[in-house]
């Protein structure tokens, strides 16, 4: 970071009071743990022009923002790979995080990239290849039917869910929230059809430009953010067969390194609750398809001794600068 950026920070972030705390805290933890070191990984998915009622557990991008000047004043943050080759050589810095995104939105590029630039951070994303492009992921298309729908009901008893109120903003809050929940784990044919559902209440296709376009993927590399496989269509991993499941693996990996032009190493499972959304069939398969580690949705921190192939990555939820930090810090003193 410059001190030109230093200065700027040191004027303007809310938290520059409790800074000192922030990193004496880092570093005693650092002391009295693991000898190797440990590192957070923190992941998001998309980050808001505005904040959204719907999407309220996805940061807008002040908040976005203070959160990274926290992390660049408070914290060393890593490259992602060169984290994992800190962890094996016993050289990680107190207070060692990692940023990552999952999916591939194209806000990523537009909000948050800047954001990192002028920070001098770095990041990792995690591109969901099939939507690469004027795809719109399902789980979006969820969200503008509950949004933008008229009527005081959303009725999907035909696919066994039950019928959903509308009424207000906290009804289509928590309808929102239980229809996303239960469709994850629908079969992905039965879970395109529950779309094709929902974009024939909208009378209208949804909208487009929600995702990264190649040539975006391509800005990311070259400005040093690293680009990592996460399926080709998104789905639960443990809903498919086993050949379905390495295809889309394997077929992530391909497309990506087609628009790179260079190997993508490092990957993260769908939804990524083990035992749950992927088991050790999956570990095997990310191993058999050439990546060099993987990453769940645990809550913790990277040490030495962890399965390089189901590492945790935490999302932090709290929206108050300290409170973020101490978050942080407890995970980890956890690790």
């Amino acid at each position: 970071m410059t001190q030109a950026t230093a200065d700027r920070l040191a004027q303007h972030t809310p938290f520059r009071m409790n800074e000192h705390f922030i990193r004496f805290m880092g570093d005693l933890i650092a002391r009295f743990t693991s000898r190797k070191g440990r590192i957070v990984i923190i992941n998001y998915h998309r980050v808001l022009a505005e904040p959204s009622q719907l999407l309220a557990s996805e940061p807008d991008l002040k908040i976005f923002t203070w959160q990274m000047e926290l992390l660049a004043r408070c914290f060393n943050v890593l490259p992602l790979s060169e984290a994992l080759r800190a962890v094996d050589s016993g050289k990680v810095p107190p207070r060692a995080v990692c940023i990552t995104f999952d999916d591939g939105y194209r806000s990523v590029h537009d909000l948050a990239l800047p954001v990192l630039r002028r920070l001098g951070l770095s990041a990792t994303v995690f591109v969901s290849s099939g939507f690469v492009g004027d795809d719109t992921m399902w789980n979006d298309r969820i969200v503008e039917a509950v949004q933008t729908l008229e009527s005081d009901e959303l009725d999907l008893q035909d696919f066994g869910l039950g019928v959903f109120p509308l009424q207000s903003i906290g009804e289509r809050v928590a309808t929102l929230g239980r229809v996303t929940e239960a469709t994850k784990y629908m079969s992905p044919p039965e879970r395109q059809r529950l779309t094709e559902r929902l974009e024939a209440l909208l009378g209208d296709l949804p909208s487009k430009g929600l995702m990264l376009t190649p040539e975006m993927v391509c800005n990311l590399d070259r400005h040093g953010i690293e680009i990592g496989a996460h399926t080709i269509s998104h789905p639960i991993l443990t809903s498919l067969d086993d050949a379905a499941a390495l295809g889309e693996i394997r077929g992530s990996k391909e497309a990506l390194e087609a628009i790179l032009d260079k190997p993508v190493r490092l990957f993260a499972y769908p939804n990524g609750k083990a035992g749950k959304d992927f088991d050790a069939r999956h570990v095997a398969m990310v191993r058999q398809a050439g990546f060099d580690a993987a990453f769940t949705t645990a809550v913790g921190a990277i040490t030495a001794s962890q399965d390089r192939f189901q590492l945790p990555r935490s999302r932090p939820w709290d929206r108050t600068p300290f409170r973020f930090a101490l978050r942080l810090l407890q995970w980890l003193a956890r690790g």
